[in-house]
């Protein structure tokens, strides 16, 4: 007699629990031991071997063992050349994907992690002494908020004090770090959240938007910054007006030096100010963080000053007595091609900048055609709906281009905007009558292995390339800072860079300092002002002194967390059909008790499940 199968239920119950663990592994805490963590994947692999074959059953238990003695600092170099031997015989003679991943998986550790072997090797512990998981947990010392803020914000501090209603308390406890409180809760890309520990009982906490509600409820240019240190009678250029600069200047002049900022635009913001389009971060709201800074103390603007035209850069080194590079890279990339310079062919940071400066383009009726998937391109096209253009396509090489954030990829689609992807970009085509871009023409792809780095690779299709009509070609395939001037005069440079050490130091330069894009590349705003917070405090050092700003406020009294599953409050937009025609900021803030909720969805990890390792040994 033949019966209904009764397993179903139960596979649908064990689905619940893998959902709850992959939570888990995404809230893994920085600082982790990597070692740790692949004896951890190991594990799981070793669960899921169905036990026919030795290598995968016998061979992932040995290979563990072996793993677990050079944690614990019990092995010497012929254990590491053991496991080598070990997992690529397993990775080599395995039945199925079980063993053969978990094998290379080890393999991979092995040379991703060299130095972390020869350290538990010959000293008995991690690389680094920072906090980490061990076989027999150990809380990580780490807050991971606070740690994967780029600026290290006091993230569980101002979200109390947000819970508390001291909503000028929480202003002030994030300007510690960071004097741009408004226009991060706007526009940052909030990697504190990719790790929050509430991700192991449901969502992360959002807490971009928990500070867009602080903002929204008290201006920041009402909030009182701290006090001014003692004057130092020290002088610091600093050669950009954007995040960078004026972050800087802010901790300088708190620190009791004078800040000196030269600004090429007509206006201090940078790509704040020139990159981001005003329905995300209108420019009013940047306005209130800049009013606060420049109140701060002593600190002078030059606008509409350009290095290298209006004052030299050794002027400024032989007048003051450090400089801070801080240019950023507002210079859009074009394609090294044929008619990359036609008409109407723009790149997504000259369009937003032309539309920052009141100077729109017309793209009434007209066909856009993007070529990019980053946060400036999702910009790019999104102003590009509000300008009136009657379509918008982004097109991009691999899926993995796609690198906007989550958020801006969904709000552009709610706005019309089309997304497309294999399909490589070959030649521009004109129309030789105008000058103006015609056409673009793409190839076709298909996907194949992955690289080295997780990330998909393609390769042409058989199908033939297509032609694809656009009267406006936006090239949103990168930026650049402009560093030729600073190049003459002998600051160093490494194709188009700054070459900067992590303390901010230009090599080779005493006095000179750098952070910020010009010295990584484009980044990301939060990323920005943390450069200038560490410049600040080298340049503070440089100088003689050893400054401390003492934060004037303090968190209030951790209480234990219930720890009942709650769903995470997002932020609210305006209905794509009518944003889409104006400029008008999108995200409406949470409610008062969206917010309490929220701030009360906070474990308070800086005070709860964080300790600390013992001599910096996985224990």
């Amino acid at each position: 007699m033949h019966r209904l199968a009764k397993r179903g239920n139960m596979d649908e119950r064990i689905d619940v629990v893998l959902r709850k663990f992959h939570s888990r592994m995404s809230s893994y805490p920085p600082g982790l031991c990597p070692l740790v963590l692949y004896r951890s994947l190991l594990q799981i692999s070793m669960n899921q071997s169905c036990g026919k074959c030795v290598p995968c059953r016998d061979g992932l238990t040995e290979a563990d063992k072996l793993l677990l003695k050079i944690i614990r600092g019990n092995a010497d170099a012929d254990t590491i050349n053991e496991l080598k031997a070990l997992c690529e015989m397993i990775a080599k003679t395995s039945d199925c994907a079980v063993g053969v991943t978990a094998g290379k998986m080890v393999l991979d550790s092995l040379k991703e992690f060299a130095d972390e072997y020869h350290s538990h090797i010959k000293h008995g512990k991690c690389v680094t002494a920072a906090a980490q998981l061990s076989e027999d947990p150990v809380p990580s010392q780490t807050v991971p908020c606070i740690t994967l803020c780029p600026a290290h914000v006091d993230v569980p501090g101002y979200i109390a004090l947000i819970a508390a209603k001291d909503y000028a308390g929480a202003i002030n406890m994030i300007r510690d770090r960071n004097p741009f409180p408004t226009a991060c809760a706007m526009v940052c890309e909030h990697p504190c959240e990719r790790k929050c520990r509430r991700t192991i009982i449901d969502a992360a906490i959002n807490i971009r938007g928990l500070k867009k509600y602080a903002v929204d409820q008290v201006s920041a240019d009402t909030v009182k910054t701290p006090p001014v240190n003692v004057s130092t009678g020290k002088r610091i250029a600093i050669i950009g007006g954007g995040p960078s600069g004026l972050t800087a200047a802010y901790f300088l002049s708190l620190m009791g030096h004078k800040a000196v900022v030269f600004e090429e635009h007509e206006k201090l913001g940078g790509m704040l100010r020139y990159g981001i389009p005003e329905y995300r971060l209108p420019k009013k709201r940047l306005d209130q963080d800049i009013k606060a800074i420049l109140e701060t103390g002593d600190i002078e603007v030059h606008t509409s000053t350009r290095v290298g035209r209006d004052v030299t850069f050794e002027e400024l080194r032989a007048d003051y007595d450090a400089v801070y590079l801080a240019l950023g890279a507002q210079i859009g990339n074009r394609m090294p091609m044929d008619n990359a310079d036609a008409g109407n062919v723009i790149p997504a940071a000259d369009f937003l900048q032309d539309v920052a400066d009141g100077r729109p383009m017309d793209l009434t009726g007209k066909n856009v055609v993007l070529i990019g998937g980053g946060n400036v391109a999702m910009d790019a096209a999104r102003t590009a709906v509000r300008l009136n253009a009657e379509t918008v396509h982004v097109f991009t090489r691999k899926r993995d281009d796609i690198t906007a954030l989550e958020g801006e990829i969904t709000g552009a689609m709610q706005e019309g905007v089309r997304f497309r992807t294999l399909l490589s970009f070959l030649n521009i085509e004109t129309n030789p009558e105008t000058g103006n871009v015609s056409a673009v023409w793409l190839q076709p792809e298909i996907v194949g292995e992955y690289d080295s780095n997780g990330m998909m690779t393609t390769e042409h299709s058989s199908a033939y390339p297509y032609r694809f009509k656009c009267d406006v070609l936006i090239l949103g395939v990168g930026q650049r800072s402009d560093v030729k001037a600073f190049e003459k005069a002998g600051v160093p440079v490494i194709r188009s860079r700054i070459n900067a050490d992590e303390t901010c130091m230009v090599k080779e330069m005493a006095g000179v300092f750098s952070g910020g894009d010009c010295v990584t590349g484009p980044s990301t705003a939060i990323n920005a002002i943390a450069a200038g917070q560490v410049a600040a405090c080298n340049i503070d050092e440089y100088l003689g002194y050893h400054h401390k700003i003492a934060c004037e406020v303090s968190s209030p009294a951790a209480m234990p967390n219930k720890c009942i599953p709650t769903g995470r409050a997002e932020l609210e937009e305006v209905d794509p059909f009518e944003r889409r025609n104006n400029f008008k900021e999108v995200e409406l803030s949470m409610t008062f008790e969206e917010a309490m909720r929220e701030s009360g969805r906070c474990l308070r990890c800086d005070n709860f499940g964080c300790g600390s390792m013992v001599g910096g040994r996985c224990v």
